[in-house]
């Protein structure tokens, strides 16, 4: 394997690791010992800090690797414009509507109604980064490409679970009362109850992202891949 990318895989690693133990098993004796300010200054740092060994060992490693670059197919990168358009819905979403936000109170947790995104998923930011590191993982670009979604996917996933069961933990019947009202599992059919604003939203950041690619990966992505 080439050094890069066992640099990327190591990254990786530790970007997930401490995110997890820094937001859930440390982080209440943290804050005790560095107060609320102080955790937060340690937690941005760590996070910072393994994001930038991320991205430069991401740049070093071959863009190309192993004969997997370009080998999707058409049916793969419609799929994965697809994925990726409703994680930009999704995350568009998440914004409005979601208890789960630090400092909120246990009464407003108890009488929250889901709404939007949340008719979908009472995760849909960590949904939308799932979707988006399906969508990446299935072109098979890179090797880097692939160890960067995974990495994603395994946060995502394992953060809006131990999310669950914090908030259990803290707000009891409230959390529980929000959790009998939604699924974390995406209903995808409920994306017909999300407003045409969110839609809209969503399409003009999905449109942006996958514009980004041309500049900056060479690769265009999305409808983008079909008109230039």
């Amino acid at each position: 394997m080439h050094p890069a990318l066992i640099s990327l895989l190591a990254a990786s690693i530790a970007f997930v690791g401490t995110h997890l133990v820094l937001s859930h098993p440390l982080r209440a004796p943290l804050v005790r010992m560095l107060g609320e300010k102080g955790f937060l200054a340690l937690y941005s740092l760590v996070s910072l800090a393994t994001i930038a060994w991320m991205v430069l060992a991401f740049r070093a490693a071959p863009p190309g690797d192993g004969g997997a670059g370009g080998v999707a197919g058409e049916a793969q990168w419609a799929l994965a414009s697809i994925l990726t358009l409703l994680a930009a819905v999704l995350l568009a979403g998440s914004f409005k509507g979601n208890p789960a936000l630090p400092q909120t109170p246990v009464d407003k947790v108890a009488a929250a109604l889901p709404t939007g995104a949340f008719l979908v998923t009472r995760h849909p930011m960590m949904w939308s980064f799932v979707l988006w590191a399906l969508g990446h993982m299935i072109l098979s670009w890179s090797q880097r490409t692939s160890i960067l979604a995974a990495a994603v996917l395994i946060l995502a996933l394992l953060g809006s679970y131990l999310q669950d069961r914090k908030k259990e933990a803290l707000l009891g019947d409230a959390w529980k009362h929000w959790e009998m009202q939604t699924s974390h599992l995406p209903r995808f059919g409920q994306l017909m109850k999300v407003s045409a604003v969110t839609w809209l939203a969503g399409l003009v950041l999905w449109l942006a992202a996958t514009w980004a690619h041309i500049p900056t990966a060479y690769v265009p992505a999305g409808i983008w891949k079909w008109l230039v």
